[in-house]
């Protein structure tokens, strides 16, 4: 049982090795986290930010096994595998707008509270 979570954590350490996004993804995390420690944000919304961080990273994690799987199956360019790459990018785009929605949410009025505007 334990051994499937070491593959597991095998697929983040690849991901975070060889994708720059990832990186980027795991650098913004930390910014993120360091912030709401910051601002002292509160269970829920702790809740949400960390439920944003999830969806990103797991996108993430998914459009790199999908860049994977099109390269080891069409070597070769092709149409249909253009296609899969970019729909799987683009749903890590959406999950990381809607994360940047959800921190403008939740910082911005603890930022102009903060500031005292």
């Amino acid at each position: 049982m334990f051994r499937k979570f070491g593959f597991a954590f095998s697929g983040i350490s690849i991901a975070f090795k060889t994708q720059s996004s990832m990186r980027s993804h795991v650098l913004i995390s930390i910014v993120v986290i360091a912030t709401a420690f910051f601002l002292k944000v509160s269970i829920t919304e702790w809740c949400f930010l960390f439920l944003c961080i999830g969806l990103v990273w797991a996108g993430e994690l998914i459009n790199t096994a999908i860049e994977s799987i099109v390269d080891l199956c069409s070597p070769d360019k092709h149409p249909l595998a253009g296609k899969a790459k970019d729909t799987a990018a683009a749903a890590v785009l959406i999950l990381s707008i809607l994360s940047i929605i959800i921190g403008c949410i939740i910082f911005i009025p603890k930022i102009l509270n903060l500031i005292g505007t």
